[in-house]
């Protein structure tokens, strides 16, 4: 299967560039992916498509501030992406310019409130990575977090120009499991009481984690989709939560899986069966057509970019031509796309 057959074409002006003033007032696209219909609505009217007893699924993972500009010891600028811990101070990072970052270079990070006089981590390039990265080891004085959390910067997607506000925006209202270079975007629509009502609904709401990174927003620049690897990321799901998933499914509850993130979490820990295993590790589930799905009864997503994985999963759930035909369609009703864009709830 080719990449190309996943690209649409998108105006730059509907590229979403700041976050409404009110999460829940995005619009919403409702796609029945057995009839192809669609509806239009805002989303906080997601209510009217659940019932008591499904399950709404979303991902805890809290974004870091895992974005930091420094200084190589030749004197050179340098900007550190963190992507991953891999266990202890080491962390895969990507790195900016990369081809002049050697294994075995020294990097310091300043605090840029101190007009960047006081260094605040110290970071030695360990290797790299086969993907382009390096592995860093950081050293700070005190603890990791407050070291980070004055040294870096939350991320913004580069198709984001606008200096965001409030960094709190491209957080989930739900977010606590820190550790993504990323938002799992799908739910920054929910607010404390749109949540409040699913739960006085009869509603469950359980949460996975899947620390977002490379896996996720990493380019595919092979020409087919086959061709495509993809980056391993790290989730959890609870013995409880998986309890909880398989109990409501027995009794006829669907799962409402609140992104591309949770769906493969759940794809990627449940059996041929359909039963949710609690899990700790490792993914690099790629899903494109003709995947078959095991655990996944709807889904709730962003808007994605031309020839992405994510776009690629979003097919294999609802068909490729029917998703092509929707993107058009929100495409011509203006929609707004990606991170702080509309969303799509996919039935």
């Amino acid at each position: 299967m080719r990449v190309d057959e996943f690209d649409y074409c998108l105006p730059q002006e509907l590229i979403a560039q700041v976050p409404l003033d009110r999460r829940d007032e995005s619009r919403l696209f409702v796609l029945d992916r057995t009839t192809g219909r669609t509806a239009h609505r805002r989303f906080h009217d997601i209510k009217e498509y659940l019932r008591p007893g499904d399950v709404l699924v979303v991902n805890d993972t809290k974004v870091i501030p895992a974005r930091m500009h420094g200084r190589r010891e030749t004197g050179g600028k340098i900007e550190v992406l963190l992507l991953k811990n891999l266990g202890g101070d080491d962390w895969e990072c990507l790195v900016k310019p990369g081809h002049k970052t050697r294994i075995g270079d020294a990097i310091t990070i300043s605090d840029p409130e101190a007009d960047g006089q006081e260094v605040v981590l110290r970071g030695t390039v360990k290797g790299r990575t086969e993907y382009g990265g390096r592995v860093v080891h950081w050293g700070y004085d005190g603890t990791w977090e407050g070291a980070l959390s004055r040294a870096g910067k939350v991320p913004l997607p580069p198709y984001i120009k606008t200096p965001l506000t409030d960094p709190s925006r491209y957080q989930t209202v739900y977010a606590k499991m820190p550790g993504s270079a990323a938002a799992p975007t799908a739910g920054l629509h929910f607010t404390p009481e749109l949540l409040g009502d699913l739960r006085e609904m009869g509603v469950l709401v359980e949460a996975v984690t899947l620390n977002v990174g490379l896996g996720t927003f990493r380019p595919v620049s092979e020409e087919t989709v086959e061709a495509h690897v993809m980056h391993e990321e790290y989730f959890q799901i609870s013995r409880s939560t998986a309890e909880a998933l398989n109990a409501a499914r027995r009794k006829g509850g669907r799962l409402f899986a609140v992104g591309t993130t949770v769906v493969r979490s759940l794809e990627s820990a449940s059996t041929e069966a359909g039963e949710v295993l609690p899990f700790s590790g490792e993914t690099s589930i790629f899903i494109y057509p003709p995947y078959r799905f095991k655990v996944i009864d709807s889904m709730i997503t962003n808007f994605h970019l031309p020839k992405s994985t994510l776009i690629m999963l979003v097919s294999a759930f609802a068909g490729r031509d029917t998703v092509i035909r929707a993107y058009e369609e929100a495409v011509s009703l203006r929609y707004r796309f990606f991170s702080f864009g509309d969303a799509m709830l996919i039935l």
